[in-house]
C-alpha cells in the first residue's frame, strides 16, 4: 500500500477509533470523505500548522460538523498544538478539544463553529469576501501578500438548507473564484435514501448560481480529486463545487453505503472488520504506523517553509511600503477604543429630535473614518437602516474594494458571512435589517455569541413605533429572544448619548457581539443621558429626594422619554421618583452588586418597567412587588401614535400604574 493510501486510511481508522471509544458520533463522513479531506490538506491547501493563525493560510471550514472526527483527526496527524493522540481518545468528552461539533477559539485549527447544517459553508462565503477585499486592499504588483483560498466541505444536508441557497448565490454573483466548495455526495441522510426529499440537479443549480461546477465520480480516485481542486484554483471568475460521489461509511462492509453509518458508531465487530477490510496493520485502537506520521510531518513542514517564502516576501513589501504595512498592522490588531472616546465629533450632537437609527447613521459614518477597515451592510434596507457608509463604494464582482455591502434579501446568510468576515481577521463587520426580521438571523447570531465574535448587528424599527406596516413587521417577542442569548449584548438606546455608547461598547467588544436596536420613529435628546449607559444601566432621571424613593421606573430606548414624563407627573403628587435608564440589561447584570444596589436599591420594592415589548426580561427587577408596561399581544396596522396610545404607552396609564403600586 502506497504512502498516500495508508495517509487517507490513518483518518479512517482514527475517526472510527473515536467515535468507538466515545460509543456516539458520526463515522459515515470521514469514512467517505477522507479522500478528499487528505488531497486538500497534503497536496493543495496552504497551512502551517506550527503557526495555526498565518495570515495568508487558506481556509478550511468543515461545514458538515458533525463529521468532525475527521477534522480531529487531520489536526492531531499533522501535529495542531493540543491535538494529541489522548484528545482523541477524548472524543465528545467534558473538558477536551474535540467536542461533538467543531467550535473555534476551542480548538487550534477550527476556523468557525460549525454543527447547523448550511452555516459552515455560509460563514465560508464571508471568509472569500474578506479576502478579495483585504487583497484589494493590501496588494502591489509583485507582492500578493493576501493571496488564499477558502474551503468548506459540505454534504446533501448542508445543501438543503435554506441559508445555503441564500449565501452561494451571492457569492455567485459576486464571482467569488477563491472560494472552493468540496461536497461529499453520498445521497444519504439520517432518515435513508436523499431521494425521499431531495431529488434536484444539485450542479445545475450551481451552474445557475454562477460556480464552475465540475464532478469527481469515484470519491477515493486521489488523482482526480487534486484534478479537480486545481482545475477550480485555475478559474479566475467563478466560485467552485467539486460533486465529490461517495460512499457513506467506506471501509466498513457491514455500513457502507446504509442510513446507520451516518449517526452511529460501527460497533466493535465492524470497527475490527473494517480494519481487514483496508488492509490496516495494526488491531491496536489509535495505532498509526510510524511512516504516516512522517508523512504528515513532511507536508507540514512544506507548509512551514510556505509560510518562510510568505515571510520574506512581507518583509520586501514592508520595507517598499510602510505606509501599507503600517495599515495592515492597524487592520489585524484589536480596534484602539480611544479614537472613539476622544473623538469630539463622535460624542457632540444637535439637541433636536431624531430617530436613533438615524443616530446610528449618522455614528458609522464618523466610525468609518476612525477604523478604515469597517466593513458592512444590510439585507436590502440600508435606506431605511441608514447604514450606508458614505463615499465608501459596494464591494462587487467589480469593485472589491466597496466597504459597503449589498447582502440582498438574505437575512440568514448576511449574519452568517457577516461572521466569516470577522473570522478571516483583519477586519470590523457589521449587518443590518428591520428588528422584526431578527427572527432570520437568530441562529447565525447564536452562533457568533457561542464564538465570541465582536461583530455588530443594526436591528431598526423596534417596536410597534413601525406603524401602518402593521404585526407582521412590528417586533413584540424579539428583544426577549434575544436577551436570551448568552453572551450576547443586547443595547436599545433612548437618544443620541446611549446610541452613542452602545456603538462604542460594540467596538470595543473583544469576546461578544452585539446587538444595537434602534426606533424609526423620532425621540427627543433626554437631559440626564450619559456615558453612565457604558454600565447598562443608570439613573437617568433622580427622584427629588433620593434618599426616600417611593417608586423606581426603569425604561428602555423609546420608553425612556414617557418614563420621564410620568415622574414629572407624578413628582407634582408629593411622591419621589426615580427613572432607570436600561439600555443594556447584560452588561449591567455584568456590574458588582454595590453598583446594582445603588442604582436599584433592594429597599425599593415598588418599581414599574415600561417597554414596549414582551414584558418577560424584566421580572428579574420588579419583582413580585412590581408591575410591567409591556406587549402581551402582537401589534395592529395603525399610525404609531394610535398604537402607543391604544396599547397604554401614554403618560396616563404609566402614572396610573405607577400610583397603584405606591398605594397598594
Amino acid at each position: 500500500m502506497n504512502i498516500n493510501q495508508k495517509s487517507v486510511d490513518a483518518l479512517r481508522i482514527l475517526s472510527a477509533d473515536q467515535i468507538q471509544k466515545a460509543n456516539s458520533g458520526h463515522p459515515g463522513l470521514p469514512l467517505g470523505a477522507a479522500p478528499a479531506a487528505y488531497e486538500l490538506w497534503a497536496k493543495h491547501m496552504n497551512h502551517n500548522p506550527k503557526n495555526p493563525n498565518w495570515e495568508n493560510r487558506d481556509r478550511f471550514v468543515l461545514s458538515a460538523g458533525h463529521g468532525s472526527a475527521l477534522l480531529y483527526s487531520l489536526l492531531h496527524l499533522f501535529n495542531y498544538e493540543g491535538m494529541t493522540i489522548d484528545e482523541l481518545k477524548n472524543f465528545r468528552q467534558f473538558g477536551h478539544l474535540t467536542p461533538g461539533h467543531p467550535e473555534y477559539g476551542h480548538t487550534v485549527g477550527v476556523e468557525s463553529t460549525t454543527g447547523p447544517l448550511g452555516a459552515g459553508v455560509s460563514t465560508a462565503v464571508g471568509m472569500a469576501m474578506a479576502e478579495a477585499h483585504l487583497a484589494a486592499k493590501f496588494n502591489k504588483e509583485g507582492y500578493p501578500v493576501v493571496d488564499h483560498y477558502t474551503y468548506a466541505m459540505t454534504g446533501d444536508g448542508c445543501l438543503m438548507e435554506g441559508i445555503s441557497y441564500e449565501a452561494l448565490s451571492l457569492a455567485g454573483t459576486l464571482k467569488l473564484d477563491k472560494l472552493i466548495v468540496l461536497y461529499d455526495s453520498n445521497n444519504i441522510t439520517i432518515e435513508g435514501d436523499t431521494d425521499f426529499a431531495f431529488t434536484e440537479d444539485v450542479a445545475k443549480r450551481f451552474d445557475a448560481f454562477g460556480f464552475q461546477v465540475q464532478t469527481v465520480e469515484d470519491g477515493n480516485d486521489l488523482e482526480t480529486i487534486g484534478k479537480a481542486i486545481e482545475n477550480a484554483k485555475a478559474e479566475k471568475n467563478k466560485p467552485s463545487l467539486i460533486i465529490c460521489k461517495t460512499l457513506i461509511g467506506y471501509g466498513s462492509p457491514a455500513k457502507v453505503g446504509k442510513a446507520s453509518a451516518h449517526g452511529e458508531p460501527l460497533g466493535v465487530d465492524n470497527v475490527k472488520e473494517m480494519r481487514e477490510f483496508l488492509g490496516w496493520e495494526s488491531q491496536e485502537a489509535f495505532e498509526v504506523p510510524a511512516d504516516v506520521y512522517a508523512n504528515y510531518e513532511s507536508i507540514a513542514n512544506e507548509g512551514s517553509k510556505k509560510e518562510e517564502e510568505w515571510n520574506a516576501m512581507f518583509e520586501r513589501y514592508s520595507k517598499e511600503f510602510p505606509e501599507a504595512r503600517k495599515e495592515w498592522d492597524e487592520f489585524f490588531s484589536d480596534i484602539d477604543i480611544d479614537k472613539i472616546m476622544n473623538s469630539d465629533e463622535y460624542w457632540n450632537y444637535e439637541d433636536k429630535a431624531m430617530a436613533t437609527r438615524a443616530v446610528s447613521g449618522n455614528i458609522i459614518n464618523i466610525l468609518k473614518d476612525l477604523y478604515p477597515n469597517m466593513v458592512g451592510g444590510s439585507a436590502d434596507l440600508a435606506p431605511s437602516n441608514k447604514t450606508e457608509m458614505k463615499d465608501e463604494g459596494f464591494f462587487s464582482a467589480t469593485d472589491r474594494s466597496g466597504r459597503n455591502i449589498h447582502f440582498g434579501v438574505r437575512e440568514m446568510a448576511m449574519t452568517a458571512i457577516t461572521n466569516g468576515i470577522y473570522l478571516h481577521g483583519g477586519l470590523k463587520s457589521f449587518c443590518a435589517t428591520f428588528f422584526v426580521f431578527s427572527d432570520f438571523m437568530k441562529p447565525m447570531i447564536r452562533l457568533a455569541a457561542l464564538m465570541g465574535l465582536p461583530v455588530a448587528y443594526v436591528l431598526t424599527h423596534d417596536s410597534i413605533g413601525v406603524g401602518e406596516d402593521g404585526p407582521t413587521h412590528e417586533p413584540v417577542e424579539q428583544l426577549a429572544m434575544l436577551r436570551s442569548i448568552p453572551n450576547l449584548n443586547v443595547f436599545r438606546p433612548a437618544d443620541y448619548t446611549e446610541t452613542a455608547v452602545a456603538w462604542a461598547s460594540a467596538m470595543k467588544s473583544e469576546a461578544k457581539p452585539t446587538a444595537i436596536v434602534l426606533t424609526r420613529q423620532n425621540l427627543p435628546q433626554i437631559e440626564g443621558s450619559s456615558k453612565d449607559a457604558f454600565k447598562g444601566a443608570y439613573v437617568i432621571s433622580e427622584a427629588k429626594d433620593k434618599d426616600n424613593i417611593d417608586l423606581i421606573i426603569l425604561a428602555s430606548g423609546s420608553e425612556v422619554e414617557l418614563a420621564v414624563a410620568a415622574q414629572k407627573e407624578i413628582e407634582t403628587t408629593g411622591k419621589s421618583v426615580r427613572v432607570v435608564s436600561v439600555p443594556c440589561m447584560e452588561i449591567f447584570e455584568s456590574q458588582d452588586s454595590q453598583y446594582k444596589e445603588s442604582v436599584l436599591p433592594s429597599g425599593v420594592r415598588a418599581r414599574l418597567a415600561v417597554e414596549a415589548a414582551n414584558p418577560m426580561p424584566w421580572y428579574k427587577y420588579v419583582g413580585i412587588d412590581g408591575d410591567v408596561v409591556g406587549m402581551t399581544t402582537f401589534g395592529a396596522s395603525a399610525p404609531a401614535k394610535v398604537l402607543f396610545e391604544h396599547f397604554g404607552f401614554t403618560t396616563e396609564n404609566v402614572v396610573e400604574k405607577a400610583m397603584n403600586l405606591i398605594n397598594r
